[in-house]
């Protein structure tokens, strides 16, 4: 499968999955996407990386209640600075879930709630450079933030992580930016204020590619998932939404955004 050479600053890099079953969650996962996971041992807190054809592709960690927070997908943007990222995006109305550290060799995270409230990582890569493997089955296709501060977040994305902002759509009824950095779309931002429910947070979603949008939904409600959004056809591919068995939500797309 084709591979991204390298990973511009401020793209998507890495997902990791933040879920109270692990156990269920890597069997799900595998099923579903073909992966292999591997435990990479209690030096890095029992953290579980997953491949796909021998290529990494995401990450799963043990959610055990402490944090307060639920079971989700949390993306990661590549920086060439962890802790500079972190003085910015707090400059630039962030607030901070976990400082810049060091993962030992691996290099330094940084975990982050936008000006929206949307949780967002920030990877300065040492020997893990994340995923270069993108849009293809199994693999991280799309990364979308649905937020109610859409002008907002639009200019700190572009600000913090050297972004920049192309509207697509700016209707009443539609409104979405996408984010690159000078090339191909990156990742997408969606005023979500007339549509996400009183009490949903804004967060950002990872699209996963597919072969078959139907026949996944179909295998996913047999491994113990459910359907949230029924497949249908748009402009930018044959999407869904669905929930793994604990409960987190994640997307599907057939074609390319």
């Amino acid at each position: 499968m084709p591979q991204r050479i390298s990973t511009p600053l401020g793209a998507p890099c890495w997902i990791d999955l933040f879920s109270s079953d692990t156990d269920r969650a890597t069997d799900f996962y595998d099923a579903l996407f073909g992966w292999t996971a591997e435990n990479a041992g209690p030096d890095y807190g029992g953290y579980i990386n997953f491949s796909l054809d021998g290529q990494p592709t995401a990450g799963c960690m043990k959610n055990d209640g402490s944090a307060g927070t639920p079971d989700m997908w949390s993306v990661y943007l590549a920086t060439a600075d962890a802790a500079a990222t972190v003085e910015s995006a707090v400059a630039s109305g962030a607030t901070v879930h976990v400082p810049a550290m060091q993962v030992m060799e691996l290099g330094s995270m940084a975990l982050l709630a936008d000006p929206g409230g949307a949780a967002i990582g920030a990877w300065q890569s040492g020997l893990h450079t994340g995923f270069h493997v993108v849009a293809e089955p199994g693999a991280p296709s799309w990364f979308e933030l649905m937020t109610r501060d859409y002008d907002l977040c639009v200019r700190f994305y572009q600000h913090v992580f050297g972004l920049k902002a192309t509207v697509v759509s700016d209707t009443p009824e539609f409104r979405y930016t996408t984010l690159s950095d000078g090339g191909d779309p990156l990742a997408g931002i969606m005023d979500a204020s007339g549509f996400l429910a009183s009490g949903v947070a804004s967060s950002w979603s990872v699209y996963f590619g597919t072969a078959d949008t139907d026949a996944s939904l179909v295998k996913i409600v047999e491994l113990g998932g459910t359907i949230v959004e029924a497949a249908q056809d748009t402009p930018y591919g044959r999407l869904a939404t669905a929930t793994d068995p604990t409960g987190t939500t994640f997307r599907l797309i057939h074609g390319n955004i």
